[in-house]
């Protein structure tokens, strides 16, 4: 039976939201490197992204947790094998220390319950299989050919050989070349002493369940299991067990239900750096489901790469502004990296904020930061929504740039 839940009011849900994510970062101690790793080990995952108008996503998720941060160190983290990539929800860097809980999809795949996106041909793949065992680690573009595509080492075909190996577990990514993954047998890959044990489903969901609420707070069951294929129910009937033996505690924030881990409300007695502002990846941990921000922040985000141009409100890749402990604005930039430049080329403000003066004065000082882990050194503010806005901001940038 389930106990009847607690309620919290939603400024205490967002404020436990956002100390479980590390957002703003608290002050840290202890090697650069070592703080990224921490990082990606609290979270779980950082989602892997192509789209370049700015750092790439995985790199802007972890320098927005950590103030050093450079781009060298998720290569690495890769290089002493102390993260892999594999499948979260999306492509992703994974902690190492993990690496047993990515076994069961990987079954799943291999025994054929579970498809990714590319029919299997098994033929192929034990070639491309027997190629990298004879070779070394090899890229997609290693199996091409120049001038006519010949059999089973045309590009595409190998690719998908390549990926399909890659999500059943028998090949791993050990490092990237100017982005492009490298692949090599998983068992020399991995570290020696990893933990190879198939975890049975009742570990499985209770890894899910707890890595989940440590990284964000409070979750339900559709958030825990979201894009985890064929996870739900047991997701589900976990969390129940877990709260029948008091291992969970039930609450309501604004008349929805969610899963906390009891030692999460002690994050309740920490301060929130509330004046601290950061710029975030539309791919950050935080945000990534769109409903739960509805929800607990009353954000409703959209990003609009993938919209039609003529459709767009606020611009091709949109950043949300957290600050004073909310999602407060939305800002389209573009890296121009030959000249060094930043556009700002959207500013939109959301309804509620009303400390404009305090707010342009938060947003200029982490531009200043921003600025740099871009590499660029001067920026072009080109509108704001309200326009009125703008001067504002204009005179704030200019007595602090």
């Amino acid at each position: 039976m389930t106990k009847m839940a607690e309620s919290i009011s939603i400024q205490q849900a967002r404020k436990l939201v956002l100390l479980s994510q590390r957002i703003p970062p608290a002050k840290q101690s202890g090697r650069a490197l070592s703080v990224t790793l921490s990082a990606i080990e609290h979270l779980g995952y950082i989602q892997i992204d192509t789209i370049s108008a700015i750092q790439r996503a995985h790199h802007h998720t972890l320098w927005n947790r950590n103030p050093r941060y450079l781009i060298s160190q998720l290569d690495e983290l890769m290089v002493n094998r102390r993260i892999f990539e594999y499948w979260s929800h999306a492509a992703a860097y994974l902690p190492m220390q993990d690496f047993r809980y990515s076994l069961p999809r990987k079954q799943a795949i291999s025994n054929g319950n579970e498809n990714h996106w590319y029919e299997r041909d098994k033929q192929l793949m034990e070639s491309v299989l027997r190629r990298i065992a004879d070779e070394g680690p090899l890229m997609a573009k290693d199996f091409e050919h120049n001038g006519e595509k010949r059999g089973e080492w045309s590009s595409k075909p190998a690719k998908r050989a390549l990926e399909n190996l890659f999500m059943q577990g028998e090949l791993m990514v050990p490092y990237r070349h100017n982005f492009h993954k490298v692949y090599d047998l998983t068992e020399q890959v991995l570290p020696d002493d990893t933990d190879t044990s198939l975890p049975n489903p009742q570990e499985y969901a209770r890894f899910l369940i707890t890595r989940y609420l440590r990284a964000n707070g409070l979750g339900m069951a559709s958030e825990i299991s979201y894009l985890l294929k064929n996870t739900r129910a047991l997701v589900s009937d976990t969390l129940q067990e877990m709260v029948s033996n008091g291992e969970l505690i039930l609450i309501k924030v604004n008349g929805n239900n969610y899963y906390v881990l009891p030692k999460s409300f002690e994050l309740l007695n920490i301060p929130l750096s509330r004046n601290k502002l950061k710029i975030l990846s539309p791919f950050d941990n935080l945000l990534i489901q769109r409903k739960r921000m509805q929800a607990l922040f009353d954000f409703d985000y959209q990003l609009e790469c993938y919209v039609p141009e003529l459709l767009r409100q606020y611009g091709y890749f949109s950043l949300p502004i957290l600050w004073d402990g909310k999602l407060v604005a939305r800002m389209d930039c573009k890296a121009e990296r030959k000249k060094s430049l930043l556009h700002i080329k959207h500013l939109a403000l959301e309804p509620g904020l009303i400390k404009t003066d305090a707010f342009a004065h938060a947003l200029t000082k982490e531009l200043v930061s921003f600025l740099q882990f871009n590499e660029c050194n001067s920026l072009r503010l080109h509108n704001t929504s309200p326009a009125g806005f703008k001067p504002e901001l204009e005179k704030t940038m200019k007595n602090l740039l």
